[in-house]
């Protein structure tokens, strides 16, 4: 099972939140979207991180891949609009999940709560 891993996810791992093991274990052959990837940078930068391009380097030499987010992967992130707005879900959300349903076998692992309320057809993996 590919894992498609929501920027929250990426977070916890780099910071060792709760769930981070969890995050860990699915590492080989993981899947970030470009999307997700520029709001963990951006976090990173946020945050005051000392370098946050080392902090991917090190995903991808666990074998963590950045996914492109394609015309295909747009078109599901805007119709899952509908039915994810009560939820507040953001469009790095939306990216997430749609790279998953884009990706036969896979999950998308978030660290973020309300997914696991949604009933998207998309198998979802909450880390905590």
């Amino acid at each position: 099972m590919t894992a498609v891993l929501d920027a929250s996810a990426v977070l916890a791992l780099l910071y060792r939140e709760p769930g981070h093991d969890q995050v860990a274990a699915q590492l080989d052959g993981a899947v970030v979207s470009t999307v997700n990837w520029s709001e963990i940078v951006q976090k990173l930068e946020q945050k005051a991180h000392p370098s946050p391009v080392t902090a991917l380097d090190a995903l991808r030499a666990f074998g963590v891949l950045a996914r492109p987010f394609t015309a295909a992967d747009a078109v599901r992130a805007a119709r899952l609009w509908a039915a994810t707005r009560s939820a507040g879900l953001s469009l790095g959300d939306r990216a997430c999940l749609a790279v998953a349903t884009g990706i036969p076998d896979s999950v998308a692992v978030t660290a973020d709560r309300t997914w696991g309320t949604l009933d998207l057809g998309i198998n979802v993996q909450l880390i905590r």
